[in-house]
Formats: structure tokens, C-alpha cells, sequence
């Protein structure tokens, strides 16, 4: 089913009653242009689909999966990330003229619409002191300053 990294359906080969396939499309699908380095695709995606003919449509559902290397966007930590598509479900309409079906684009944006908008390490990432740069995950540092949202303490004033 996959041809050259692409996820390609042989609609003239697919058995009746439809088929299962597993497998990994080349690395390189996912490009995600100049992003500072926050989030780069570590190999293909992975993926697990069940494609089955209803008359005119091409069903195609299962589940996908991709790792990715990422920075924190609170404290520039290098970690790993994966992200999953548990359910993905997408149909297609198809005729007798159609014989293949490049699913490509539909499993790469499936991925992507799961990508958080800015990676964080953790939940609970404290981020970068403001001031000196240090990395409050791993110790505090000597600044005077309030680590804390003080950044509404301006409107306090306004009471």
C-alpha cells in the first residue's frame, strides 16, 4: 500500500469485505517549515488502518501515531514527544475511473491538528527566570524578583 514514504491505496487490489494494514511512511512527511527548532519529526508516521469499500466510498479509520523531537517552549529542555490520533476516521468518494488514492496528506494533517501549539516538557515547567535566564526546573536563582504571574500586579493599583 505505501509507495515512495506516500500512504497509497490500490483500490483494483483491495479485497472484498475490505483489508487491515500496518506500517510507517518514510521519514520527512511531516515538515513543519521553520519553527525555531521546537518541534522536528523523528521518523514516519506509524500507522494502523482498516480501509473498507461502501459503494462509492473509500472508508478509511484506525489509529496514528508519530514521535517527535521538541524544545520546551518554557525552558528550551530538548524532550521527546509523541503524538497519537487514536480514532482517525476519514472517508473518500471514489468511481470506476479511480483506481489508487494517495492518503498522504489526510494522515500528515491529522498529526499536525494534534500538535500542541507550544510544546512544554511538562505540565508543570516552571520556565526561565525573566531576568537571568536560569532554569527555575532545576533551581531557583538570586534575583529579586517574584517568579509568580506579578505581571497583573499593575491592576491592583486601579482597585
Amino acid at each position: 500500500m505505501e509507495t515512495q514514504g506516500r500512504l497509497i491505496v490500490d483500490l483494483d487490489r483491495l479485497q472484498e469485505g475490505g483489508e487491515s494494514y500496518e506500517g510507517e511512511t518514510a521519514p520527512g512527511i511531516i515538515d513543519l517549515g521553520d519553527n525555531e527548532g521546537l518541534i522536528e519529526a523523528d521518523g514516519g508516521i506509524i500507522y494502523k488502518l482498516r480501509f473498507e469499500v461502501f459503494g462509492t466510498e473509500l472508508l478509511a479509520q484506525g489509529s496514528l501515531m508519530q514521535h517527535f523531537k521538541c524544545r520546551c517552549s518554557l525552558c528550551d529542555t530538548p524532550f521527546d514527544l509523541e503524538v497519537k490520533e487514536s480514532c482517525f476516521v476519514d472517508s473518500f468518494e471514489i468511481n470506476e475511473e479511480i483506481s489508487f488514492l494517495d492518503l498522504t496528506n489526510e494522515i500528515r494533517e491529522a498529526i499536525i491538528l494534534n500538535l500542541p501549539a507550544y510544546p512544554r516538557c511538562s505540565e508543570s515547567c516552571k520556565g526561565l527566570c525573566s531576568s537571568c535566564g536560569a532554569n527555575l526546573n532545576k533551581s531557583g536563582c538570586e534575583c529579586n524578583t517574584d517568579h509568580g504571574s506579578d505581571c497583573w500586579s499593575m491592576l491592583d493599583v486601579l482597585g
